[in-house]
């Protein structure tokens, strides 16, 4: 062979090197990109922390040692590939198109018109930590309004209604349920009353209209005032402009009252919301399996 000849064939395994490692290279790179998956969570503080802690339990990432009921994205000490969008709480429903999956709290899924029980990927099996309260402005607490309309919270009718309207995506936690009425409440001298609500319209507005026909019987007014922040419930509470909220859990709670300076506190935990996963782009958990 003439030493053109050589020339060629060594210009040619070159050359053919080159585009062995460029299609290496192209499969690498899309390979990483197939593996990564956007999970977009709630930015509020207590919110975020159950998204996480959702995901730990289920190994899906790790959280630092210690991170709890606080955590944040800065605890991830392994993400597993996983990038997570912070979004507000009831917007996360919002972006399931443009993310793999988004864990979503009971309330927004079903405002959504999604099914916790049938819809979630996964679900927190027990939320203690974070049932959903009766809240007043301290000092409030002992109140014959109060105790109303605690005890209209806490009746048979209410968990039944629970129990038949969410079929599981809202859980009452109430763990002896009465006949609705507080037997050390001037009921008589309640009659006439109006006690003010500041509440979220799913579901607590609406679980809110069953405690409402239970305190009429006693000719006493509840009046619902429905909010879609989680601001201005607080506010109007902590101000004495409404009677009472009923929207969150203690630890939202807790973490407000420490940032405002606020001094609203919890009287009764009447139900449980599950946080759950709910598929956006990616319609199964394969792709987050794909990731242990």
């Amino acid at each position: 062979m003439n030493i053109k000849g050589k020339s060629k064939i060594r210009i040619t395994a070159v050359a053919l090197l080159v585009v062995i490692l460029a299609s290496v290279g192209v499969l690498s790179g899309c390979g990483k990109k197939s593996e990564k998956v956007t999970i977009a969570i709630p930015n509020d503080a207590t919110n975020e922390a159950r998204a996480l802690l959702l995901l730990e339990k289920n190994g899906y990432i790790k959280l630092k040692k210690g991170a709890g009921i606080t955590a944040t994205i800065k605890d991830v000490e392994d993400a597993n590939g996983i990038e997570f969008k912070e979004v507000e709480a009831a917007q996360v429903s919002n972006t399931l198109k443009d993310v793999d999956f988004g864990v979503i709290n009971s309330n927004y899924a079903i405002e959504a018109k999604l099914n916790p029980v049938k819809d979630s990927l996964i679900k927190e099996d027990s939320a203690a930590d974070y049932a959903n309260i009766l809240a007043v402005k301290e000092g409030n607490q002992n109140s014959d309004k109060i105790k109303a309309l605690k005890a209209a919270l806490e009746s048979k009718e209410v968990a039944n209604f629970i129990k038949k309207k969410y079929d599981g995506s809202i859980v009452s936690v109430v763990k002896n349920p009465t006949d609705g009425y507080d037997s050390s409440v001037n009921y008589a001298a309640l009659k006439g009353t109006t006690i003010t609500v500041a509440a979220s319209p799913t579901p607590h507005a609406e679980i809110l209209q069953e405690a409402k026909k239970i305190l009429a019987k006693k000719g006493i007014n509840l009046e619902i005032k429905e909010f879609t922040d989680y601001v201005q419930p607080n506010k109007v509470v902590d101000s004495g402009e409404i009677d009472a909220n009923y929207f969150q859990h203690v630890p939202y709670l807790d973490d407000f009252n420490k940032k405002q300076g606020t001094k609203v506190v919890s009287v009764a935990a009447i139900h449980n919301e599950p946080m759950g996963l709910y598929a956006g782009k990616s319609d199964s958990l394969d792709k987050l399996k794909k990731l242990k």
